[in-house]
């Protein structure tokens, strides 16, 4: 291919990608050493940047389509050409906004752009081989939305292109017939095309990934980021006449700096447990319990909740749902939906979305059992009343063929929005996960048989299902850090837990006073340890206080007869406002059920949709609306033995009770849940 030998021979050596990229990262490289080596060793620590500039280099993979003739007014060839590829330099400075541990950025780079290349050897009517090469090249202006999926350095981006030329030339060359060697060759021609399209705009999204450089004892940091993106032919036709068109793949490196804030050097104060700082606005304290259990045998009262999620452009029940066939449905009990687990699903979500994938089977076995019941199946639906139906009908066509439901006793309608949607209007922030959730089947009914206690209308949740559960590192068993007055004194703190070992595990940051941590997540399967806990507060004013403790960690089994309950609520989107229904179970329901001096340990959970922060706070303030409903019902039974504890954990992951792939699982993670644990 002569793609091939333009790129290694001759005088286009000096421009070739590779040599350029290759020459951009010595020289970073250099820098980088240089900078590092001249940094004296500093006691002060300083923020990850915010802003950053520097460099991108990379090599265009240009792969042409279309056909091309006449290369212009002087000049047409005797054939058309049609596919080819190419490489060219990709070279731009850049700017990037985006602060630590966050979604969403804004990144720009303007620069070289090359997209030459050869067309693919055709044959004149001589029989003779054509070839034709061009180093069509731009001035590419690329602004672009940097999103972090997982707050980490891997990150996605994507944007418009404004692409200006500046390079159109052309070479081509037509060899001699193979069987008259001696022909004389004729001369090349060389000229620029006509009809050059002077803007395109197309757009690119691509991936990248941060690698930092420096450490954050320098105020000047270097990150070095690997990136790859797709340009598609849209917009991408670099004459306004013929077909021909070009689709890119870049690949490539950046290397940019930014400089942190400066934080001064900070306090240690050594303490014992349990630690109190002396100094007035702040007082750090960490509780260990003596004993941390490992597991606990729970009754759960697994709430139901009476919709089915579709995937975006389906109208059939998505596998991970648990379908059964005729012969299976009258081994189903309730009771014991262990036996049949959803498929396509892992860790957390395997284990405790085993009830809620079984919903159309727990729903066709209540029917059966109470034949004067009926339903109504809503589908909504983005792509209309008419899709949202159809989205209904699968439902419908599941029970009456599997659980031999009549027809008559199941109304389908369909509409565009749910009654209760997740998105609400002039909300601008993560759509797609939203929309996910009102893509739905709504299960209505007014028959009480179907219903959760106390419960009636169309909106009304299904019964819950009891079953028995193995809790995993219950919240009674969490190490609390307590750090009174932080909200009031730090921006935010963190810990840092050093086992005897020198193992060190890093926690937060947090932003209230208390927050307590799983003992097992720290001690993993480990017995019991001795750990050093650091608290590092960043002031309000920019400095950093760090403050010291000891504590002794043990993990042991409790006594195989505790057994516990466990109830749940859930709450709408963004609301920490129980519903009046609810209300009423928690008071008529859940109340009788604890027994005398025990002990009731709420905590509130958000999904992962918002900010951090904000979900922390959503998630207390759901927790402590249950406090308030349960203290008031034991208040008017004259009761005051029994201790509440409440947590909020946000969007939290590792504590979160299920994961957020799926939107039936966003949707159970907006939930309290209730533990009552017997006196001991």
């Amino acid at each position: 291919m002569k793609l091939i030998t333009n790129i290694i021979t001759g005088s286009c050596v000096a421009w070739s990608p590779l040599n350029l990229i290759r020459k951009g990262l010595l020289i970073g490289t250099f820098m980088v050493a240089g900078a590092q080596m001249s940094a004296q060793a500093q006691d002060v620590e300083y923020t990850r940047p915010s802003w950053f500039f520097g460099v991108a280099g990379g090599a265009n993979f240009n792969f042409y389509e279309g056909s091309t003739h006449q290369l212009n007014a002087e000049f047409t060839p005797p054939v058309t050409f049609h596919e080819g590829q190419g490489i060219g330099l990709y070279v731009a400075p850049l700017i990037e906004y985006h602060r630590p541990d966050t979604r969403l950025g804004f990144m720009f780079q303007a620069g070289l752009d090359s997209r030459k290349g050869s067309f693919k050897e055709v044959f004149s009517p001589c029989n003779c081989p054509a070839d034709l090469e061009t180093d069509l090249s731009y001035i590419t202006v690329e602004p672009s939305l940097r999103f972090a999926p997982f707050k980490s350095d891997f990150y996605l981006f994507g944007g418009p292109r404004f692409a200006y030329n500046i390079a159109k030339s052309f070479t081509y060359n037509l060899g001699i017939n193979p069987a008259y060697p001696n022909q004389e060759p004729t001369a090349e021609v060389t000229g620029d095309f006509s009809d050059v399209n002077d803007l395109q705009i197309s757009m690119q999204v691509g991936a990248g990934y941060d690698i930092q450089l420096s450490s954050q004892r320098h105020q000047t940091q270097w990150v070095l980021s690997p990136f790859v993106s797709y340009q598609p032919y849209f917009g991408q036709t670099p004459r306004s006449v013929e077909t021909w068109n070009i689709t890119t793949v870049r690949a490539g490196l950046a290397i940019k700096l930014g400089r942190g804030q400066e934080t001064p050097k900070p306090v240690v104060n050594e303490l014992i447990t349990p630690v109190v700082i002396a100094e007035p606005e702040v007082l750090f304290t960490v509780t260990s319990p003596a004993n941390i259990p490992a597991e606990r045998k729970v009754r759960e009262i697994f709430p139901v909740r009476n919709y089915v999620f579709f995937d975006a452009g389906s109208t059939e029940i998505p596998e991970r749902y648990v379908l059964l066939n005729k012969d299976q449905v009258k081994e189903f009990k309730e009771e014991q939906l262990e036996v049949n687990v959803p498929k396509n699903l892992s860790g957390r979500s395997d284990r405790q979305m085993v009830v809620y994938y079984n919903v159309l089977n727990i729903l066709g076995d209540r029917m059966v059992k109470n034949p004067s019941s009926t339903v109504t199946l809503v589908g909504s639906s983005e792509q209309g009343n008419s899709d949202g139906l159809k989205m209904a009908e699968s439902v419908k066509a599941y029970l009456v063929s599997v659980f031999g439901i009549e027809s008559s006793r199941i109304k389908t309608e369909g509409q565009v929005r749910p009654d209760v949607p997740s998105q609400q209007p002039g909300g601008t922030k993560e759509l797609a996960l939203l929309r996910e959730g009102d893509r739905r089947v709504s299960i209505e009914s007014n028959s009480p048989a179907l219903l959760m206690e106390f419960q009636s209308g169309p909106e009304t949740a299904l019964k819950p299902v009891e079953i028995n559960v193995v809790q995993e590192a219950p919240v009674d068993s969490y190490v609390t850090f307590e750090n009174k007055g932080a909200k009031e004194a730090y921006a935010s703190w963190r810990l840092e837990i050093r086992d005897e070992n020198g193992i060190v595990q890093n926690f937060g940051p947090y932003y209230e006073d208390k927050v307590s941590i799983p003992g097992k997540s720290i001690l993993g399967t480990r017995p019991s340890g001795d750990y050093k806990v650091k608290m590092i507060g960043n002031t309000k004013s920019g400095r950093i206080e760090e403050k010291e403790a000891s504590v002794k960690m043990v993990l042991w089994t409790p006594p195989t007869n505790e057994e516990g309950m466990r109830f749940s609520i859930i709450y709408e989107f963004d609301e920490s406002k129980a519903l009046p229904v609810y209300e009423k179970y928690l008071t008529e329901v859940v109340t009788p059920k604890i027994p005398k001096n025990g002990t009731v340990i709420i905590h509130g959970h958000t999904d992962i949709i918002g900010e951090d922060a904000y979900n922390k706070q959503l998630s207390m303030a759901r927790a402590n609306d249950v406090k308030g409903i349960l203290e008031k019902s034991l208040s008017k039974a004259g009761r005051n033995d029994v201790k509440i504890e409440v947590y909020g954990f946000g969007e939290d992951e590792k504590l979160a009770p299920f994961d957020n792939k799926y939107p039936e699982e966003r949707f159970y993670n907006r939930t309290v849940i209730i533990d009552i644990v017997p006196r001991l």
